[in-house]
């Protein structure tokens, strides 16, 4: 249902885009533990974290999720309202969008006209409150109050109601008998005009009652209460305020529900009957220590908003037990690195300035994804480990996680316990030195990875033997000395090609190549313009299926084609990919700052920006398959932190500064053999949609070609690994270790019921495999 916005007096441009549900492929990893604002309607409880929403039916206690991929714009929400007569939940953003959530619609409504008015400053475009009234809502506004048509869907006047008609922050309205009250700031008291006023644009008809900054007002049954930033609380009565109460701490959210006034400080919620009444007060307790952010209730439970664990729930009459309520999910966020392994994925939280520097440092937790559940594991079981970012697992025991800390070295986690933390008192970890102060410890371990071998190699940074060994199998440590290179700063990422070499994405260096060679280390980076590198700050680098290294960095993309000669050639130089557009001959990903590139079964790449979003390229880099940006997908932003592929169950993981998202690809990488290749759904019913969902042929090897005849052996269509790739028009086309066909033959005509034979040959080892399809029609 779109609605078209009538135009106002302050909104000439109305704007109201459907927001698209990508439920069918994409699902949202959001946390929830972080609440903002929590409302309540339809026998539901509302709690909105960062960018995400939850709600809790208070009739079957089923929670139930809204998030970018159902249509949310992945925005900071700042505030939410429900509305019962209209059945629809209003949310409120920090940059100034409004989206509604219908009922009865699957669809997201957003509304960008507060957004794109230019005369409104961004910093001023928060919505900090909405308030109901008969048909309309009164939206406060860092700017002003701008009224909106709820029946309609469209906006009316708005009004500036600082001195002299200027645009002034509103944090919240009330309405009492024949009056409208607004809570100002910027020195603007508070503020009341009447209802029935058909000029509420002139802000002298608006009347000061109090100068000062208010924080809020409320009306509870037929009384006024207002908030100033004095934490003192007033009743206001003939337009008189007279003090109530003064809070040790300034109430963060103040709200009337129930014929109750409710108070939140980041220690307490306070509940009050109309006329100030004490009736409970809930507090924070050693169990949840954390901070309150929210609360509203029903007739006798109170629903409290926290930092840390969503919504804890008590009872009125007695707030002393807490029950920890929100869906799963990570623990923040601002995922930085992710890694997936077998049906897991890792996530960390630490993070690091564009200068490699963690201060101020950070004292996050980590968590896992095994199995379709979130486990969180705290920074108080962490060994202290500040700053943890990058991960690696053990390719040969998947319970095994080594994951760098920024600052404190490198922690070890087994089995999701952790374990260790390895440092320069327990291994050969360095810390960088200060002459300043000789005696402190700061060891910066990046970016670290696993040989074939099962040996771990780390990078640390500001020391002079950066690359470090460690085989966890004997707990031997080794040292390489990186001096003549400068280590003041940061190494992003490492990979292992099939010849042992280390190739070390650097900031200042470049790429660097790094082989053993006995006791004659082969050293050697390039970062120049004469080596057609764009910048000397390489930020992600990936060797593909055909040994070509890709190299990402803050200025562009490069290809080394031939990593064999790295050594040995004098004249090493990185290539752009140059592709044609309109006519025109282009470099791929011009000037862009590429914060990881990864490499999938099919050999095409996954390629995430700083602010571009994630592309998807065919191997070549000629094709761009997909471009997901904020606004075609449910990435909740176009700052792409990390990628990780899942590669047997066709996952991409893609870790945002918003939050965490995956995208169900499809394809999965490819075996060695064809022993265990099978087709799914098998056999093919009436009920499925053959031509959209496509048969698959899974688990197959990489190098494989595909036959598909009907019992009497004619062909039907067929597929080669290099030829049939996806995403090319094939009705049969391979990605990787899964091939899809779409149910059509050579004359591109759906086919008859029946058995068909689908016969699979390995072009390497000429292993061969037969497999029968049922199709009915």
């Amino acid at each position: 249902m779109i609605k078209k916005l009538a135009v106002s007096i302050l909104f000439c441009i109305p704007l109201l885009p459907l927001a698209q549900d990508f439920s069918a492929l994409w699902q949202g990893h959001f946390s929830y533990n972080n609440i903002k604002d929590v409302a309540k309607g339809n026998n539901k409880i509302y709690a909105a974290s960062e960018n995400a929403i939850f709600s809790l039916d208070l009739q079957t206690n089923e929670l139930s999720t809204l998030t970018t991929v159902n249509g949310l714009s992945g925005e900071t929400i700042s505030t939410l309202y429900y509305s019962d007569v209209y059945g629809l939940l209003l949310i409120g953003y920090e940059n100034g969008l409004i989206e509604i959530a219908f009922d009865d619609d699957e669809d997201i409504l957003s509304i960008v006209d507060i957004i794109e008015k230019p005369t409104i400053p961004p910093t001023s475009k928060k919505i900090n409150h909405f308030n109901a009234y008969n048909n309309v809502v009164y939206v406060s506004t860092n700017y002003g109050i701008s009224v909106f048509d709820i029946e309609r869907l469209e906006f009316g006047d708005t009004y500036f109601t600082g001195n002299s008609g200027t645009q002034t922050r509103v944090n919240q309205t009330a309405i009492l008998g024949d009056y409208i009250y607004a809570a100002c700031l910027d020195g603007n008291g508070l503020k009341k005009a009447p209802l029935s006023s058909p000029n509420l644009i002139d802000y002298q008809n608006w009347q000061t009652l109090s100068t000062g900054d208010f924080l809020a007002v409320q009306q509870a049954e037929n009384s006024l209460y207002a908030l100033r930033t004095n934490r003192r609380m007033y009743r206001v009565a003939n337009d008189v305020l007279t003090e109530v109460f003064q809070y040790p701490d300034a109430p963060v959210d103040i709200k009337a529900t129930d014929n109750r006034l409710l108070a939140t400080t980041k220690n307490n919620v306070f509940i009050y009957d109309s006329s100030f009444n004490l009736i409970s007060q809930a507090n924070v307790n050693t169990a949840f220590n954390t901070t309150f952010t929210s609360a509203i209730t029903d007739s006798e439970t109170i629903y409290i908003g926290t930092k840390h664990f969503g919504i804890l729930k008590t009872s009125i009459s007695n707030p002393t037990e807490y029950e920890e309520i929100h869906p799963d999910g990570p623990l923040l966020n601002i995922p930085f690195a992710i890694q997936s392994g077998e049906n897991q994925l890792w996530v960390t939280f630490g993070e690091y300035n564009l200068f490699y520097n963690p201060y101020p440092l950070n004292n996050r937790g980590i968590s896992q994804l095994n199995n379709g559940s979130w486990t969180n594991i705290p920074y108080t079981n962490l060994f202290d480990a500040k700053c943890l970012t990058t991960i690696s697992i053990n390719p040969s025991n998947n319970n095994q996680v080594f994951i760098g800390s920024f600052f404190s070295g490198l922690l070890e986690v087994n089995n999701a316990i952790p374990s260790m933390l390895y440092n320069q008192s327990n291994s050969s970890l360095e810390s960088l030195i200060l002459p300043s102060n000789p005696s402190y410890v700061d060891i910066r371990v990046g970016a670290s990875v696993f040989d074939e071998n099962g040996v771990l190699w780390t990078l640390t940074s500001q020391v002079e033997n950066a690359l470090k060994s460690f085989n966890p199998s004997n707990n031997q440590w080794q040292s390489y000395s990186f001096k003549q290179f400068r280590t003041e700063l940061g190494f992003p990422e490492i990979t292992v090609g099939n010849d042992g070499t280390k190739w070390i994405a650097g900031y200042w260096n470049g790429l660097i190549g790094f082989k053993e060679n006995g006791n004659a280390p082969l050293i050697k980076n390039i970062s120049t313009e004469e080596e057609n590198m764009p910048t000397h700050n390489v930020t992600a680098i990936a060797l593909d299926k055909r040994n070509q290294l890709w190299i990402g960095t803050e200025r562009g993309l490069r290809v080394l084609y031939n990593t064999s000669n790295f050594f040995t050639e004098e004249n090493i130089r990185a290539e752009e990919i140059i592709i044609e557009e309109g006519g025109i001959a282009k470099e791929l990903l011009f000037e862009q700052n590429i914060r990881d590139i990864e490499v999938d079964g099919s050999n095409n790449k996954w390629i995430g920006t700083a602010d571009s979003g994630l592309f998807y390229f065919s191997s070549d880099g000629q094709n761009t398959i997909f471009h997901f940006t904020t606004d075609n997908s449910p990435i909740p932003s176009n700052t792409i932190n990390d990628i990780s592929l899942d590669g047997a169950n066709g996952i991409v993981y893609i870790a945002t500064n918003k939050g965490l998202v995956s995208f169900q690809s499809g394809g999965s990488s490819p075996l060695g053999d064809l022993e265990s290749a099978y087709i799914y759904p098998n056999p093919v019913r009436p009920t499925f949609n053959i031509v959209e969902q496509k048969v698959k042929i899974k688990d197959i090897s990489e190098n494989v070609n595909i036959k598909i005849t009907d019992i009497e052996g004619n062909l039907v269509a067929e597929a080669q690994s290099r030829n049939n790739q996806r995403y090319r028009g094939y009705n049969l086309e391979i990605d990787g270790g899964t091939a899809y066909w779409n149910g059509k033959n050579l004359a591109n005509n759906v086919v008859a019921s029946g058995v068909y034979l689908v016969m699979l040959s390995n072009l390497d080892t000429f292993e061969t495999k037969m497999l029968k399809l049922m199709l009915i029609r």
